[in-house]
């Protein structure tokens, strides 16, 4: 089967990343294209095939398009991204095509999506809306945005796979006329890639620990957000009570301000590590004895696949991480952070608290990529 991934990501790297594990799923026994067109990310080898489009992206006020490449116009880059859309979906002559989001999100790009699906429907190409688990949800025009949601879902898509286990947390939370739509809902499992066996004896090994010592791991996802949250950990690593002589490993994503990432640099802690991203941040969370984080889809899920004990602070400009969060409290070492937990003093001793915690065994369905390309074999 011929498989086109069409991912635009705009903002953060979790969409993305989230899409390559399904896209390496789909490849064990497909012939997979990911299609990609947002600004430049650190890919690796992959065991499937890229089409890169002319990079578009949101700007700062995330109200517009803007190309990746300012030597080029607007007008000019959408153009060369529908006439490379189109002529490599007309020479491969895929079976399935795969939308990120669309039409739940990326309503900038229906210049290009809209053709995208005219040509799939004229060649009776199977098309599928890939969706994570939780929608930020609509503060105006709620009604006419999921109007269009639906009269896009019932026109062009075949079914809708959305890749959360319902027992946590279903569709209808975030987003309300589920009865209006005429395609297959389909409850894939949450996407989350494996660690290593031997990752805490690898990586404890590397940073020169002892069996008694502790690795507090602290991320906050692409780093587009969250730089307080660093700092707050920093600080509070300077108390001398916290349990276990911890060593603290910090990521700070690779859209952290570069000045924040300079003055965590600048701290010359010996037990205090800074790097931008690591290709094995779910092996670090196995190794660790603490997880401290924002609450995105991907770090929230390879926290459950790691069973580390964890805090999680959500993004509160919405109620996407805090409602991830409260699902996953129950019957998980994980508690939820607020801002007011976050001077030095508090967050060591919720710290202390969380590192007497044990690891754990989750019951929630963690198989959503694995399982996305047998329904996507299945339909």
């Amino acid at each position: 089967m011929k498989i086109l991934y069409y991912c635009q990501h705009v903002l953060g790297v979790g969409h993305f990343h989230r899409s390559l594990e399904i896209c390496r799923a789909c490849s064990v026994d497909h012939q997979v294209t990911m299609i990609v067109g947002g600004p430049d990310i650190e890919i690796g080898k992959q065991p499937f095939g890229f089409l890169k489009l002319p990079g578009l992206q949101m700007d700062d006020q995330f109200s517009r398009l803007e190309t990746c490449d300012p030597d080029l116009e607007l007008d000019e880059v959408k153009e060369m991204r529908i006439d490379t859309l189109l002529s490599f979906f007309s020479s491969t002559r895929p079976d399935c095509l795969i939308l990120e989001l669309y039409p739940f999100g990326r309503k900038a790009f229906r210049f290009e999506l809209t053709p995208l699906l005219e040509a799939a429907r004229q060649k009776s190409c199977r098309v599928f809306c890939s969706l994570r688990d939780i929608l930020v949800e609509k503060k105006t025009d709620r009604t006419m945005y999921e109007d269009r949601v639906v009269a896009t879902l019932n026109t062009y898509f075949d079914g809708l796979l959305v890749h959360a286990d319902p027992r946590v947390v279903s569709l209808d939370r975030t987003f309300g006329p589920i009865e209006q739509l005429e395609v297959p809902l389909h409850y894939t499992g949450f996407i989350t890639p494996k660690p290593a066996i031997n990752a805490r004896a690898r990586i404890g090994a590397g940073l020169g620990l002892k069996e008694a010592d502790k690795l507090i791991v602290v991320s906050i996802g692409s780093g587009s957000v969250g730089s307080h949250l660093l700092e707050a950990v920093t600080e509070a690593s300077r108390c001398g009570d916290i349990h276990g002589n911890p060593y603290f490993q910090l990521f700070t994503g690779p859209y952290c301000d570069p000045g924040v990432v300079k003055k965590l640099l600048g701290t010359r802690q010996q037990s205090l590590g800074v790097d931008r991203f690591t290709d094995h941040f779910i092996d670090w969370l196995a190794a660790a004895d603490l997880s401290i984080s924002m609450a995105g889809y991907n770090t929230s899920m390879n926290t459950l696949a790691a069973g580390v004990p964890a805090l999680m602070l959500p993004f509160d400009q919405n109620r996407e991480q805090r409602l991830r969060v409260e699902g996953l409290i129950a019957g998980h070492s994980i508690r939820m952070l607020e801002e007011t937990d976050l001077s030095p003093d508090r967050l060591a001793a919720l710290m202390n608290e969380q590192l007497r915690e044990d690891h754990y065994h989750t019951s929630i369905d963690l198989e959503g990529a694995r399982q996305t390309a047998q329904l996507l074999e299945t339909l």
